[in-house]
């Protein structure tokens, strides 16, 4: 896959020599992204990010999803990270999901990245459907995507499983302009 370029940040594959700064990321968002993305703990390590790594080549591969990192344009740092993931192409749809490291938080990052990888899944992917799911109660998450145009469907009950227990979430839903 190759990168996209979008409005000061640019969205690619992980490289191998990015597991340092991923797993800095990673440690500093604990507060922040960590009550959302059960993955992201104090502890995790370069080792970590390897693995993670790994499953995203596979998952590129396979065409089953597309994990990309976020990184700034102007200064190569990583930013955080994006997927296009659990790609159904029986009914063309598929989940976007993203998370920014906390000092880059409430920059925009988000949104640039909803606007920029939508798109994509439409024009690229073949996709006629983009969902966003998000746990209720991440309200930073929910305002990008209200903010993004993307339309509130509802919540769907016991969608999401956070920190060992099972949670409601917000679903919305892109969908290509006619």
């Amino acid at each position: 896959m190759s990168s996209i370029t979008f409005e000061g940040l640019i969205f690619r594959s992980f490289r191998n020599s990015d597991a340092k700064d991923f797993a800095r990321a990673t440690r500093e968002s604990v507060e922040t992204v960590g009550r959302w993305m059960p993955w992201c703990t104090s502890s995790f390590s370069e080792q970590d990010a390897l693995a993670w790594f790994k499953q995203c080549r596979a998952s590129i591969r396979a065409e089953t999803g597309y994990e990309l990192g976020i990184f700034s344009e102007k200064t190569g740092e990583l930013l955080g990270g994006a997927g296009l993931n659990s790609i159904n192409r029986q009914y063309f749809f598929c989940n976007l999901g993203y998370w920014v490291r906390q000092s880059a938080q409430r920059q925009g990052v988000a949104l640039r990245t909803v606007q920029a990888l939508a798109p994509y899944a439409f024009n690229t992917l073949g996709m006629q459907r983009v969902e966003i799911v998000i746990a209720v109660g991440n309200t930073a998450s929910e305002a990008v995507a209200r903010k993004s145009g993307a339309q509130f469907e509802g919540i769907a009950r016991n969608r999401l499983q956070l920190h060992g227990a099972t949670v409601s979430a917000l679903v919305f839903s892109i969908v290509p302009a006619l």
